[in-house]
């Protein structure tokens, strides 16, 4: 079942009443206060940036993460890592994280871009809130990958990543990994399975896991089989 969503009264359903691939509810807008509700419970927004379509909200009951201390970095990326070519920061650039994943999104329509300029501009009062981060890769002084998301309880929900060079996404990721566990962070949500994800440790879980991660103490919603 999809829900309609309003403007004015801001809420989201049990995500055990969505559709089978996670789609969870219709409308709505992109407040601050509606995307933190989103995120601490698990959902996000994700929908083509067509002027014609509604702000779709998923939340899948199956969630795609990776486990900072699991991080998957193969022989060639140690070797990368290793010959320090790049230079990898830590919201130094959000502004030109976003508008690269932006430009890549863009370039992509034919698979449903997503990333206009009203996700752009909540992701972007997110970041002026502390919420939202980035990690950038350089090479010299240009910027030529990164990724951004937002740090929420103990999970940090990725939203989108692009490389100009080769692995360059990667490496902003094994950053985002090492940082995190340094920090205490449970999961990376990674949102959706893709081979490149899987290649790096991604693995599936249970909402209910998720949220115990995320929150910090254990959940469980209606009757949702773990």
């Amino acid at each position: 079942m999809v829900f309609q969503l309003d403007d004015d009264d801001i809420w989201f359903p049990e995500p055990i009443f969505g559709e089978d691939d996670g789609l969870l509810a219709v409308g709505g807008d992109l407040s601050t206060e509606r995307l933190i509700m989103a995120y601490s419970n698990g959902i996000f927004p994700w929908y083509p940036y067509d002027a014609d379509c509604p702000i779709m909200w998923y939340c899948p009951l199956k969630r795609f993460v990776i486990f900072p201390d699991e991080i998957h970095i193969s022989h060639s990326m140690r070797t990368l890592l290793n010959k320090h070519t790049y230079r990898v920061t830590w919201d130094k650039d959000f502004d030109g994280v976003i508008h690269g994943c932006a430009t890549v999104s863009q370039r992509n329509v034919t698979e449903g871009a997503w990333l206009g300029d009203d996700m752009i501009e909540a992701y972007t009062r997110l970041h002026r809130e502390g919420i939202t981060h980035s990690v950038e890769v350089w090479d010299g002084d240009r910027l030529v990958g990164g990724l951004y998301g937002e740090r929420i309880g103990n999970a940090f929900c990725g939203e989108s990543m692009f490389s100009l060079v080769p692995s360059a996404s990667k490496l902003a990721l094994i950053y985002l990994a090492r940082k995190m566990q340094a920090e205490g962070v449970a999961i990376i949500d990674c949102q959706f399975e893709t081979p490149h994800l899987a290649s790096m440790g991604g693995k599936f879980i249970t909402y209910n896991h998720y949220m115990t991660l995320l929150t910090g103490h254990e959940y469980t919603t209606l009757d949702l089989d773990d």
